[in-house]
């Protein structure tokens, strides 16, 4: 349940992000720049998520590494997919 708690706060904090880009320039572009700037913001916080688990709930870094891995990549493959549409050409 944790997992997808998790993941769903990376989804609504790249639609955060997503829409700051849009209401600041008016453009795709602005949507673009959002989006990658999203990326090192969710691996930030995607390992923070991993230290915690590892030092405070006591699961091994094996463990977590699966977790990190499934929580980092759903925001960031939606993040790519927003790039490559919204990119201009």
């Amino acid at each position: 349940m944790h997992v997808l708690m998790v993941t769903g706060g990376g989804l609504l904090l790249l639609g955060v992000f997503v829409l700051f880009g849009w209401l600041w320039s008016a453009s795709a572009v602005g949507m673009v720049v959002a989006a990658k700037l999203f990326m090192p913001v969710w691996l930030v916080l995607a390992c923070t998520n991993m230290w915690v688990g590892v030092t405070q709930a006591g699961y091994s870094v094996r463990d977590e590494a699966l977790i990190l891995l499934i929580v980092l990549m759903v925001p960031v493959l939606l993040a790519v997919f927003v790039t490559r549409i919204f990119a201009p050409s």
